[in-house]
């Protein structure tokens, strides 16, 4: 899996020059980038994704057309 870069060390230096102490900065920068980590998705992500919902459509598809198929040979 692709990962997203976050450089925590500019974020945590941003948070300090805000007013944070080195620790909290440090925590702060580590939690956004385990969010980001957890919550984004890739290209890679969405590409499998779409992969997943042809399949899923297709089937979909393929047993509307068996039911109406039988259907058809039952009401005749």
């Amino acid at each position: 899996m692709t990962t997203i870069s976050f450089d925590t060390l500019a974020y945590a230096k941003k948070l300090m020059a805000a007013g944070f102490t080195q620790q909290q900065a440090e925590v702060q920068a580590e939690a956004l980038k385990d969010i980001i980590d957890d919550t984004l998705s890739t290209k890679q992500d969405l590409k499998d994704l779409e992969n997943r919902l042809i399949i899923k459509v297709g089937g979909m598809y393929a047993a509307s057309i068996a039911i109406v198929v039988a259907l058809l040979k039952f009401v005749h």
